[in-house]
């Protein structure tokens, strides 16, 4: 393991993702985004300081769909953050704001949450960082793995255009249609798939006990933590939908997250 270039990465990553000391769940959105892209930067950094038989043109492609699947995520979030703007700006934004600010969270739990997160975001770009490092000649598996984590951010990117399109049109009903058919988080199972590139991409290059815990550490996160968020956006719907017949029978028919795995409800319903 070279620990002292892991300490590197976690460094630029503390710092990418310290944006959530401003709000508390930018640690896990706007600093995600931004401390996966750089990441990547710092490791074609590393690249070119000290190059390695890896190919040039792989490590700037890896480089290049992290920093895209950076930029949309932080950008799609700020960008969600701005168009909310005009709400806050409401009395029942400002009681609902105040609220919040008496809950404020103990600086020891948002350090210990910081520490935490840096150090997943680290393991999460690890593989890029492994194959520079161990200087892997192969192109097959990594390309495999570069277009499976493609169609991951497009099938994120799409999801994320549908939903704003039929929320403009029916904002009393959440989305159903286009690949909403398949199932009812495309974006997170888009998530997955990119990070099921990313392993993959590396499957040739892990060596020795430690690189494949890193690796097989950040997958396993990755999915629970899209699993976690599926079910807590099920709870979120249930309670603002779960009285519409057409939300039930769409719900009771359409897996939550996994495309034909008859997994369509994380929490249990009432009644």
């Amino acid at each position: 393991m070279s620990w002292g270039l892991l300490g590197i990465l976690y460094i630029v990553c503390a710092v990418m993702c310290a944006v959530g000391f401003y709000k508390f769940v930018y640690f896990l959105s706007v600093g995600y985004g931004l401390a996966v892209a750089g990441g990547a930067v710092t490791v074609f950094i590393m690249y070119l300081i000290h190059p390695t038989a890896t190919p040039l043109w792989l490590v700037l492609i890896q480089m290049l769909l992290f920093v895209a699947y950076g930029a949309r995520l932080s950008g799609f979030l700020l960008a969600r953050e701005f168009k909310n703007a005009s709400f806050r700006k409401t009395n029942v934004a400002k009681e609902s704001l105040a609220k919040n600010d008496e809950k404020k969270m103990p600086v020891f739990v948002l350090l210990f949450i910081w520490i935490f997160v840096s150090a997943l975001y680290v393991m999460q770009v690890s593989p890029m960082l492994f194959r520079w490092h161990n200087g892997s000649t192969d192109v097959v598996v990594p390309i495999v793995g570069i277009v499976i984590s493609v169609c991951g951010l497009l099938l994120e990117s799409l999801a994320d255009k549908q939903k704003s399109a039929q929320k403009k049109v029916n904002p009393k009903m959440v989305a159903t249609k286009g690949l909403y058919k398949m199932v009812r988080c495309p974006n997170y199972l888009g998530e997955i798939t990119f990070w099921t590139g990313v392993f993959v991409a590396g499957l040739t290059t892990y060596r020795g006990v430690g690189q494949w815990i890193f690796a097989i550490v950040a997958y396993i996160a990755i999915v629970y933590i899209m699993f976690n968020g599926a079910q807590r956006m099920e709870k979120r719907q249930m309670k603002q939908y779960g009285h519409l017949k057409a939300y039930n029978e769409y719900a009771d028919k359409t897996p939550i997250i996994l495309p034909l795995l008859p997994i369509y409800h994380l929490n249990k319903k009432e009644g």
